[in-house]
């Protein structure tokens, strides 16, 4: 079923995975699927999950990878909503410099450049345009008027972004603490 031109707006509230092992050692994540959260990190998981409660989401779709469904699965049961998951909500992918010390990577990124991946990895541009086309999708058939959805910093700015009806190179500098809920609105 399509969504009414006339409906009400789409609330989104998303969540950033807690403090996974490798946000504790500094090391690039990306897309690496088993990066578990530390014990900080849970109870970053389980604050965010009580908040997102509170604001009685309909809906709870999360990014596959391990640090956010392990978020999501605090938020599920805070909420008693079914987790669905879904790759479209991954983080940026970094391809052969996942795993490496991020402060070695500050003179190898372009971060300046939308367009600029490592190799094996998506530009920012490849995300936004993930992104934005996972928000059409949701925004034509939404499974509730309040979504939940637990994901990455840099996902999460993609969305801030396309949103805004911004495009890539507008992306908010400011990426969302491990653990926060940020709401936007479509």
């Amino acid at each position: 079923m399509a969504r009414d031109q006339e409906a009400r707006p789409l609330t989104l509230l998303l969540v950033r995975h807690g403090q996974s092992e490798w946000n504790a050692q500094g090391r690039m994540q990306g897309q690496k699927a088993h990066v578990p959260l530390t014990a900080l990190g849970h109870e970053q998981a389980a604050a965010a999950a009580e908040q997102l409660a509170a604001r009685q989401p309909g809906a709870l779709i999360s990014s596959d990878l391990e640090r956010a469904v392990q978020t999501a699965e605090h938020c599920a049961r805070a909420t008693g909503l079914p987790l669905i998951t879904t790759p479209a909500l991954r983080e940026q992918g970094y391809g052969v410099l996942e795993g490496r010390p991020s402060r070695e990577l500050w003179d190898v990124v372009d971060w300046t450049d939308p367009h600029w991946s490592a190799e094996g990895g998506e530009s920012l541009a490849e995300l936004h345009a993930r992104v934005a086309a996972f928000l059409k999708e949701l925004l034509a058939d939404p499974p509730a008027d309040v979504v939940a959805l637990v994901t990455h910093g840099d996902t999460i700015r993609a969305v801030q972004a396309v949103v805004a009806g911004l495009g890539p190179e507008g992306m908010p500098a400011v990426t969302p603490h491990n653990g926060s809920v940020t709401e936007v609105v479509l």
